[in-house]
């Protein structure tokens, strides 16, 4: 499915960042995310409010060559060619820098890949789940009677909500509603089927769960194309607030767990690691901190909460809150050092931006933190202050010294958002056929 962590580093064809140099046996999909401009509508995703710049500077480039032009033919000033030559050269090779970076998305973004082959490019998203699902389904049949290792990365329920015409219009809730219908139709009628139809239900542990909350800067005119969070604050890509970090995990494994239960405790996409290496019989690397933990001792009953006592939100590569869940009070407290700046003020998402920054002038700092008790405010609608909470000092303090702690564990790595790493190269790019001719469909020809 989507992998989302990209692929090449000095070279074409070096693949540094493919799924097969990081653990994995077999890939099939998109080693990039999933855009609106995969679909090629007329709503780009990428860099939006950027584009709309670039595009005004290059009008107004255009605007001065022609001016100049104009003047020097009608000899109201006078200006030498070289002069209009040279920056109308320079306005070309500005349109061209930026043009093949998003106009060509489609092209260069999004791709499907069969280990280190590219076999569409650009992807048919009409085919491209159902492919995906043929693929896990194979690939359960290959491995039923050894032990495996499926992680299947859906492209629901992601904008731009490719849905097939069956689920349309099925919903109450619109096409982020008929997406997730269809999601939980494929998940089931696919995945859980064929592990059923393979003997291996009662053997297989099955997670299934969100990598972040709903998007609420998704809109295609008052449609609403990022889900809802319900009473939790704020949305994806917010670093601290409820609403983009709280998702609800569904786990399955009848032949050791019981059916039914709920659990109420607050765990991490980190935890899958560790719980992995658990039942796979393994050992956790000794040579750095961990920052999961194995979910099976939960999940079986053996302990009553979560092995995490605090939890770091991230923004990038800053931090934004702390969860502090106290075992003798069973009080959840959440700290928030950084939120940020919702345009409008009152409307709880980034609509003028697209997406919420993680840093400079889009985030409010807060010094003392924002201090919220989510065990009675889950909403995080009323901050604690030392004034109407008598513990707020210490418990603040306590925060800060888990912080603390916590940074003596992080190994400074290259910063991955940086603007460079976000330039396009064209030496990097994955290409089927002669660069920058890239079009090429295997899956219709395999099939």
């Amino acid at each position: 499915g989507k992998w989302h962590m990209g692929v090449n580093c000095k070279s074409r064809h070096d693949h540094c960042h493919h799924p097969l140099n990081h653990g994995f046996d077999y890939f099939y999909g998109m080693p990039f995310t999933l855009l609106n401009e995969c679909q090629g509508t007329d709503d780009p995703e990428l860099a939006k409010s950027l584009q709309d710049t670039y595009w005004l500077y290059t009008q107004m480039i255009i605007l001065a060559v022609l001016t100049l032009l104009i003047g020097k033919l009608t000899n109201l000033f006078s200006v030498k060619w070289k002069i209009i030559i040279c920056l109308a050269i320079c306005g070309l090779l500005y349109f061209i820098s930026w043009f093949s970076s998003y106009g060509f998305t489609k092209y260069w973004n999004c791709v499907l890949m069969r280990n280190h082959d590219i076999t569409e490019q650009p992807m048919n998203l009409e085919k491209t789940t159902s492919n995906m699902l043929k693929e896990a389904v194979s690939f359960i049949e290959r491995n039923k009677h050894r032990p495996f290792l499926l992680f299947v990365s859906l492209l629901h329920v992601h904008t731009p909500l490719i849905t097939t015409e069956k689920f349309q219009g099925r919903s109450r809730h619109g096409l982020y509603g008929d997406n997730v219908e269809e999601m939980d139709w494929m998940v089931g009628k696919w995945l859980l089927d064929a592990i059923d139809k393979e003997g291996v239900k009662n053997t297989t542990f099955v997670y299934f769960a969100s990598d972040h909350g709903g998007s609420l800067e998704a809109h295609r005119g008052n449609a609403q194309l990022g889900g809802w969070n319900g009473i939790y604050k704020g949305g994806k890509g917010m670093g601290g607030w409820e609403g983009g970090i709280r998702v609800p995990g569904i786990v399955r494994w009848p032949g050791l767990l019981p059916a039914g239960t709920v659990i109420n405790e607050l765990t991490s996409l980190m935890d899958i690691f560790p719980t992995v290496v658990h039942l796979a019989g393994g050992a956790l690397p000794q040579d750095r901190v961990i920052d999961g933990r194995t979910l099976l001792p939960l999940l079986q009953g053996t302990v009553q909460h979560s092995g995490h006592e605090f939890m770091f939100h991230y923004c990038g590569v800053f931090l934004h809150a702390v969860r502090w869940h106290q075992k003798d009070s069973g009080t959840i407290w959440k700290a928030h050092y950084a939120t940020p700046v919702f345009q409008p003020e009152a409307s709880g998402a980034c609509f003028r931006r697209g997406i919420c920054p993680c840093f400079g002038d889009g985030v409010t700092h807060h010094d003392p933190p924002l201090l919220f008790d989510l065990s009675q405010d889950p909403s995080e609608a009323n901050p604690l202050s030392a004034g109407t909470e008598p513990l707020f000092d210490a418990v603040t303090r306590r925060i800060g010294k888990a912080v603390e702690e916590h940074r003596k564990t992080l190994t400074p790595v290259p910063q991955q958002l940086s603007p460079d790493n976000n330039i396009w190269k064209p030496w990097l790019q994955p290409c089927c056929g002669t660069f920058p001719f890239c079009w090429c469909d295997e899956e219709n020809n395999k099939a």
